[in-house]
């Protein structure tokens, strides 16, 4: 039966009483699998194998148990995974294989201080029937919600990108990643590379976890002159390491990013802030220093550098500027010519859990920089966003990108609800790679986000239309072969309509519904019936953006692939990302209008495969 029990002795029966079962149930099937029973709430298991993995039952909904490994007599690594107690959503692998052949203990710990409700029988411990030991690990990951194009970890969570550095034909991608479940926590650097933008190849954990803490976000730079004396050439990690306090550290590669060695003499910069985070870091030329700017509690502080490791505090910036709802977080700083003119502006990126629709967003402020102080151009009080959807957060840029290009990218996804989306052994893609660059319009200087070129050769089949819309006009099946990863290109004049619509559905009713309202000058998406909604209150949501008044052409374009639709107007003059998980795919398209008419002069759909 169930029981309540106090904490401490919960804690002491339920983990090694569930250790001890795994124990008997696994010693007769697999010799190289032994556990014993410490006491105190403490157990032990003992690997003696030459396979590459152990795998470890999960369930999403049980507390965390605190996992040490330990070869020699040392302790290797530590981290966190919810064992599965009454059933196992998936599996993550602990990677065996540099101690092949010798003995491994791992010391697990409920590392959980909240009151734990469970039966204690055999018979309902997953973990006690499904640990073991295996040479392969299936990272197919068949979820219908896994995206086609868009990148995402082969298991486990990913949150930021960050470290993304471009060398010798190669973008690194470095991002925050769990590999020992699908929520947040025992933060690494998840790596990845391309030639394309596009298709990515998988690489192991760049950089680990330490005595000096997890390791946070941060960027990467190639140290062309060879400043920080590990070679000329070399790729130096920058980021921030958290523990008791939040430092940051760095970390060298001369194998273009396949490997990294962490600096004896790290951490390179402290301070007491408590919320000390994120830098990223570049080459001015101007001063010939090394740049980091820093997310320091809710303020952009500067520091420079002649070697990457000795740091001087320069200034700081955002006080009384744009939003303040929650701390900052991954800065970015950069300079871009603004379209039709011969002048030059600073980019300053700001991610913030206080966007437009609820917690996480980017605003970005355009001014002046001179090496050591960011001057804003904008008033106090204005506040400019990067995207005007709700799935966008901790926007940063490439460095060293060919042709002088700013290509930046961003997490897809909402704090508020991050953690309990419909997937299951991976959770959180990447937006589609953006090329930036700055216009003005009615006095102001903006933002520019547009898909990246690269893009271009994911277009599969496709077919065009063109027609007038007064009223509706349906049309059944957009492409086909559809399973929901496509590209459409809208091209419209309006003749008189006041709202210009049109809606994404499936034959199960689910849809996305877009809207340019002529009158209000706004642009809006409705994801509230797009299909699973109930996972989080936060989730459902129409989201919107001032669009230019007077323009009766607009162009639209929008990239949906199976959990996301994130769409671009005019070039990337605006952009909104949304998640959806629709049940099936959105196969069918209405367009409709209200108070006039309006002409599809080009309705293109393309299938899109990486």
């Amino acid at each position: 039966m169930n029981v309540f029990l106090p904490l401490k002795k919960l804690q002491t029966l339920l983990i090694c009483f569930t250790l001890m079962t795994v124990s008997l149930s696994l010693r007769a099937a697999d010799s190289s699998l032994s556990i014993k029973d410490l006491g105190e709430g403490y157990c032990l298991v003992r690997v003696n194998t030459n396979q590459k993995y152990l795998l470890l039952p999960v369930e999403d909904a049980s507390p965390d148990v605190r996992i040490n490994m330990i070869v020699n007599n040392k302790e290797v690594k530590n981290f966190d995974v919810r064992l599965a107690i009454n059933k196992v959503d998936y599996f993550v692998p602990v990677d065996l294989s540099d101690y092949s052949g010798q003995l491994i203990s791992f010391k697990f710990k409920l590392n959980s201080n909240d009151p734990v409700r469970v039966n204690l029988s055999p018979d309902n411990t997953a973990c006690c029937k499904e640990m073991k030991l295996s040479d392969t690990f299936d990272t197919s990951n068949r979820e219908k919600f896994r995206p086609t194009y868009h990148f995402s970890p082969l298991y486990g969570w990913m949150n930021d990108p960050n470290g993304m550095v471009y060398k010798d034909g190669e973008y690194h991608l470095f991002y925050q990643y769990n590999p020992y479940g699908s929520k947040w926590g025992n933060m690494n650097w998840g790596h990845a590379i391309s030639k394309d933008l596009v298709n990515w190849e998988h690489r192991p954990v760049a950089i680990a976890p330490d005595a000096f803490g997890t390791i946070f976000s941060g960027s990467a730079v190639v140290d062309h002159n060879n400043t920080a004396g590990f070679g000329a050439g070399a790729i130096i990690a920058i980021y921030t390491q958290n523990g008791d306090r939040q430092v940051q550290s760095i970390a060298y590669s001369t194998d273009n990013g396949r490997s990294f060695t962490k600096y004896e003499n790290n951490p390179v910069l402290v301070s007491e802030a408590r919320d000390f985070r994120d830098p990223k870091v570049f080459w001015y030329e101007g001063t010939k220093r090394w740049i980091q700017v820093l997310a320091v509690g809710q303020e952009m502080q500067i520091f420079s550098s002649p070697n990457l490791k000795d740091w001087t505090f320069e200034s700081s910036f955002g006080e009384g500027y744009g939003a303040h709802g929650n701390v900052w977080e991954c800065p970015d700083l950069f300079e871009l010519p603004v379209e039709g003119t011969n002048e030059k502006k600073w980019v300053l990126l700001c991610s913030l859990g206080d966007g437009p629709f609820g917690d996480s967003a980017t605003q970005y402020f355009v001014g002046s920089f001179d090496g050591k102080k960011f001057v804003c151009d904008n008033q106090p009080e204005a506040t400019k966003w990067m995207d005007w959807g709700k799935d966008h957060y901790a926007t940063v840029t490439w460095s060293d990108a060919p042709d002088n290009r700013r290509i930046a990218i961003a997490w897809m996804s909402n704090w508020q609800y991050a953690n309990d989306v419909p997937t299951s052994q991976y959770r959180s893609p990447n937006s589609v790679p953006r090329d930036l660059s700055l216009f003005a319009v009615d006095g102001g200087i903006y933002l520019k986000s547009a898909p990246s070129p690269e893009l271009l050769k994911l277009r599969d089949i496709s077919k065009k239309r063109s027609f007038k819309v007064s009223g509706t006009r349906t049309v059944k099946e957009m492409i086909p072969g559809n399973e929901g990863a496509y590209e459409i290109e809208l091209s419209i004049k309006n003749q008189h309509a006041a709202i210009i619509g049109f809606r994404l559905y499936n034959d199960k009713g689910e849809e996305v519904d877009m809207q340019y309202d002529m009158k209000e000058n706004k642009f809006s998406m409705d994801r509230r019936k797009s299909g699973d909604v109930g996972f989080n209150e936060n989730f459902p949501m129409l989201t919107w953006t001032a669009i230019e008044s007077g323009r009766n052409e607009l162009k639209l374009r929008l990239f949906v692939d199976k959990s996301s639709v994130e769409a671009f107007g005019d070039g990337g003059r605006f952009a909104m990302t949304n998640q959806v998980f629709p049940s099936e795919p959105y196969s069918h398209i209405d367009f409709y209008s209200k108070g006039g008419a309006y002409k599809v002069d080009s309705f293109v759909v393309y299938r899109l495969k990486p």
